[in-house]
């Protein structure tokens, strides 16, 4: 993954805190910008916000191209979910239902037991990242999709494999490089990523670039309405990223 700034933290300023400075930015600085997009296949949240986030992605292909960082949610668990795990998963699902529209399949609450590490689904993303970096969001939607609309198992490589071949991967092709040891590298520093820049909560999607800094979109979900406008706003008064005290 590219690199991203050590500096860049939970205090990052808001779109509106570096829109209210009226800083100017040269145009050449302004088209070196880049959205961030960290986030877990297995994130309820996630799942709810992959419509918001592939309009965004598409809005500003040519503008700002998308990269996506997996956050490990739940990355190496190793604890079968609990009759109280099941509850507040089954809670979150629910809300999450409600307020993104997004179906979900509650067949997957009659398995005997699950245990829900989610580091096998953040290396498929990276594994697909690595084989067509422009492959990465919409795999790791299919990956979601899989999960909770379908009840299929996102902890297991051979499942994760057959999702991978109908996404159009060649399957043989796929699974090397989902195995290898360079994937399972780039899936931790991605993880060592989210938590060096402070962040705790999915989906977090933040703009800028490596040189002026980041400034911070949301950490949570949001509808499309609530984000569209004022990072165009952003960019039109020159995608200012540092609020200056």
């Amino acid at each position: 993954m590219a690199r991203l700034p050590s500096c860049w933290s939970r205090r990052a300023p808001s779109l509106e805190v570096v829109q209210a400075k009226e800083q100017c930015v040269n145009e050449a600085s302004k088209q070196a910008r880049q959205l961030v997009y960290f986030a877990d296949p297995m994130c309820s949240w996630c799942y709810g916000f992959a419509p918001v986030i592939a309009e965004l992605s598409e809005r500003f292909r040519d503008r700002m191209p998308l990269q996506v960082v997996m956050g490990g949610l739940r990355a190496g668990n190793t604890e079968p979910m609990t009759d109280k795990d099941r509850e507040y998963i089954r809670g979150a699902w629910t809300r999450v239902g409600a307020a993104t529209g997004q179906p979900f399949d509650m067949a997957f609450f009659d398995r005997e037991s699950f245990t829900y590490d989610t580091e096998p689904a953040c290396r498929a993303v990276v594994a697909a990242r690595r084989l067509n970096p422009g492959m990465a969001l919409p795999f790791k939607a299919r990956l979601s999709r899989a999960f909770y609309a379908e009840n299929r198992d996102m902890t297991s490589a051979r499942e994760i494999a057959e999702v991978a071949e109908e996404a159009g991967f060649d399957r043989a092709e796929f699974v090397a490089t989902f195995a290898a040891p360079e994937t399972h590298n780039d899936t931790f520093r991605d993880f060592l990523a989210a938590q060096e820049l402070g962040i705790r909560g999915f989906p977090t999607l933040i703009a800028g670039n490596n040189e002026d800094g980041y400034a911070l979109l949301t950490n949570g979900y949001q509808p499309l309405e609530a984000l569209l406008d004022p990072l165009e706003r952003w960019w039109a008064a020159g995608a200012p990223v540092k609020a200056q005290g």
